[in-house]
């Protein structure tokens, strides 16, 4: 989460040198605090336990330059053909030569990664060129959304989104007092620090890169609450007591009451457009009214969003699409943390991806779910003080420029979201419980499910990109992880021969997953290709001929993610997932449950690919992954019935 979309647009991936880890994942990491000491020193200084181990994370590295360019050939070798791969061989080996512009490329990367005034060499080139630079909306392309289990005992719309905000402001207050539990990982602690974006932020628009606006958590104490795409002020604070759950329902019931039938000027489709266009509009509306730029502040130094929406999706698909994007009227997309409740009671949430990948706003979205459903939140009392004020209505002041610049913004959001589609394959046969008596790693077993199922659909293996972190470095995110091995090709080539041997398909599938361990392990140690050769292009100097290796058709095509994947697991989720990150590929987000997997598949209506044009092919992606999940469970099952004779 990730979530991963733009990143995929800008570097290729693998991972390099081999240790013994597998992949972490932000839940996990939870529990395994209390079990583990962890071998970085605490920071006596630090002003909670949040942050008591920051100063001493390490450093990400740069890997060795040999390293990585073997590890690349490797990566490409199951892509390319022959006369291909000699191509880039020669690519690799110019770039490596001694004296040669590889090597001052790699000079430069340790010089700047070694400056002590430098915390993390990716962080600003990655921010801005994965993120603040990019210009495509955020919906689709950037935000991602987590699709909540029904709450059995708040099936009104008030009375969920109140539960809901009095947990996320308990979370709150523990990152602001930072004495949130760190994240740990087989044993070692993650970076916290992308938590100061989780609250009381926002992503702000500007040409030709946006930035982030940081308020105070002290002294920013009140939500945004949208309906009917109205903007309404709940402060969560009055007369130095935070508002009880019944208190937060009953303003909620006041906004909607108060926001009645007829929907409002769509204020919030003006951030749904391209970056560039969503820059016009936010001048042009702040030129219209000096009241404006009051109200956007207001949005913007909010400690949430809570969206009421007045559809009632029923099915995985509806709530997910939901999630995902909404009619693009009642939300702001620029805000990192948007609470989603329906009118039916059904609620999720979604996330601006810029700042903070998944693994933290898992946690949150964990926490709020499990809390509530475990009943570990403290609601206050079911009072109503009489002297509480009523939710301020934000209204904006506009003219023909600002409501043409609306409408241009809807038409525009429209015709996106018209041309993606988006499915759930909720699979109910088995999860990460049977995964594990068939002793293969959950995460590497579902992504050779993934591999398996787009051979079945295409007939061959594509560039597959899986997220990887990397927060136990300071200011750590991702790293890639290239599914498509030489040993996941052989895997996928047997189980379709009808004529292999069971023997074979099994030794095949241990095989590969061996290797997609080792990269993984790799590329949460900081030894991936993909951000290695992206920092090392980017400390080509102005006038420097392009190395041959960055315009080698191959450098492109194997960071070309036909299938852009990620994991993020919660019991208390009905969805997760985001958009495809090319237009002839598949955004698959996937959890693994303890007796289920969910893949949330998304990608453009009318695919086409190499092409080839594949009608309803979403739809038939999820179908081959459902085929796939059985052929491996019948596989396996196979060799655990022949291991219980024995």
């Amino acid at each position: 989460m990730s979530l991963l979309r733009n990143v995929s647009k800008i570097s290729p991936r693998f991972s390099m040198a081999a240790r013994s880890t597998l992949q972490q994942r932000a839940m996990s990491a939870v529990a395994a605090a209390a079990k583990h000491q962890p071998k970085t020193p605490i920071d006596p200084t630090a002003a909670g336990p949040m942050l008591r181990y920051q100063k001493n994370l390490p450093k990400l590295p740069v890997p060795a330059l040999s390293a990585t360019l073997q590890k690349y050939l490797k990566s490409v070798r199951p892509l390319l053909n022959d006369e291909d791969f000699k191509r880039t061989e020669e690519a690799v080996k110019d770039f490596e030569a001694p004296g040669g512009l590889g090597q001052k490329l790699q000079e430069r990367l340790l010089a700047r990664a070694q400056d002590p005034s430098v915390v993390n060499w990716m962080e600003d080139w990655w921010l801005d060129q994965a993120y603040m630079g990019y210009r495509d909306p955020v919906v689709i392309y950037v935000s991602y959304f987590f699709l909540y289990k029904d709450d059995k005992l708040r099936k009104l719309p008030a009375q969920r989104a109140a539960a809901i905000a009095t947990a996320a402001l308990a979370f709150k207050k523990e990152v602001v007092n930072k004495t949130l539990s760190v994240e740990m990982a087989k044993g070692e602690p993650m970076c916290m620090d992308s938590y100061k974006y989780m609250f009381n932020n926002c992503r702000m628009p500007k040409k030709p890169s946006d930035y982030e606006a940081i308020f105070d958590p002290v002294n920013n104490n009140h939500i945004v609450v949208l309906r009917k795409n109205k903007f309404y002020v709940v402060d969560t604070i009055h007369d130095g007591q935070q508002l009880s759950t019944a208190e937060l329902q009953h303003q909620f019931e006041q906004i909607i009451n108060d926001a009645g039938s007829l929907k409002g000027l769509a204020i919030g489709a003006l951030t749904s457009d391209n970056r560039d266009n969503w820059t016009e509009y936010r001048e042009r509306l702040v030129a219209a009214s000096p009241e404006n730029a009051k109200a956007l502040e207001k949005i913007e130094s909010s400690d949430f969003i809570i969206c009421l929406d007045d559809s009632t999706p029923v099915t995985r698909d509806e709530g997910s699409r939901a999630c995902w994007h909404g009619d693009g009227r009642n939300r702001f997309f620029d805000k990192p943390l948007q609470f989603i409740v329906f009118e039916n009671g059904k609620a999720g949430f979604m996330g601006e991806h810029s700042c903070m990948d998944g693994t933290a706003t898992c946690r949150l979205n964990e926490y709020v779910c499990d809390g509530l459903n475990r009943n570990k939140i403290e609601h206050g009392s079911t009072q109503i003080r009489s002297s509480l004020p009523q939710p301020q209505a934000l209204n904006f002041q506009v003219n023909d420029t600002v409501l043409k610049d609306i409408q241009t913004a809807e038409s525009n959001f429209d015709t996106l979201v018209n041309k993606h589609d988006l499915t759930v394959l909720a699979y109910q046969s088995y999860g990460k419980n049977l995964i594990k008596k068939f002793k293969c790693s959950p995460d590497g077993f579902v992504q050779m499910v993934l591999q398996l199922a787009y051979y079945k659909m295409f007939g061959t293996s594509r560039p597959t990109y899986e997220s990887a972190q990397t927060r136990k470095f300071q200011r750590g995110r991702t790293e890639t992880a290239r599914s498509v091995t030489t040993e996941s090709v052989a895997f996928v080539k047997t189980m379709e021969d009808p004529h292999a041997s069971t023997e074979s398909k099994l030794a095949a599938l241990r095989t590969a997953l061996k290797a997609q361990g080792a990269y993984m392990a790799d590329a949460v140690n900081g030894h991936g290709v993909d951000r290695h050769l992206f920092g090392l292009k980017n400390t080509l100097q102005n006038g420097e001929e392009k190395p041959k290796l960055f315009q080698d058709p191959a450098y492109a095509y194997s960071s070309h993610w036909y299938i852009s994947s990620s994991q993020l697991s919660s019991e208390h989720f009905d969805g997760y997932g985001w958009g495809q990150v090319v237009n002839d590929g598949f955004g698959c987000a996937y959890m693994i449950k303890n007796n289920a997997l969910q893949f949330n598949v998304a990608s453009v209506k009318d695919l086409e690919v190499h092409g080839t044009k594949y009608v309803n092919g979403t739809h038939h992606f999820k179908q081959y992954i459902e085929e796939a999940a059985n052929d491996m469970r019948d596989l396996l099952s196979t060799e655990l019935q022949a291991e219980a004779k024995l």
